[in-house]
């Protein structure tokens, strides 16, 4: 699967939130958003890298956070519910998005290879493009590579 760059058109995409309600890429044109990738909900690494997200969503102005993981909505819904995040969790159970973005890779474990997410993020501009573009993101590096990426 190709890695898209900087200057690349984001992959659109309409996914299911926490609550059940669709939300489209499209519905943050004019402002910028932050469409990360993580393997599971309330793992210790996803839940470094969300309520690090969480914790410095007040300084990012109008730019928007969106986590998305293969779990179901009633999934991603407990996980906000329990730290606070307050943002959307989408739920990608079939891949695809992840496909798009090129994060849906093999992976192995203990001699075992799986496919899995590849903890990833991405910065897209007003004009849906994307701006900054993060394979394998450590967990606690997500939030400061958005504030370093906002501060130009």
């Amino acid at each position: 699967m190709p890695r898209l760059s900087p200057g690349d058109r984001a992959p659109d995409f309409s996914l299911l939130d926490q609550s059940g309600q669709p939300v489209a890429l499209a519905g943050f044109r004019g402002r910028k958003v932050l469409v990360y990738f993580y393997p599971k909900a309330d793992t210790p690494g996803c839940t470094a890298q969300a309520c690090g997200l969480r914790d410095v969503i007040g300084q990012v102005g109008a730019t928007a956070v969106v986590g998305i993981s293969p779990d179901p909505p009633k999934r991603q819904a407990a996980f906000d519910a329990k730290y606070g995040l307050g943002f959307p969790l989408l739920s990608d159970p079939d891949h695809a998005v992840a496909e798009a973005y090129g994060v849906w890779v093999q992976k192995s474990m203990y001699g075992r290879s799986y496919m899995g997410i590849e903890r990833s993020a991405f910065l897209v501009g007003e004009d849906g493009r994307l701006e900054q573009v993060w394979y394998k993101v450590a967990p606690a590096a997500t939030a400061g590579n958005l504030l370093k990426a906002l501060r130009g």
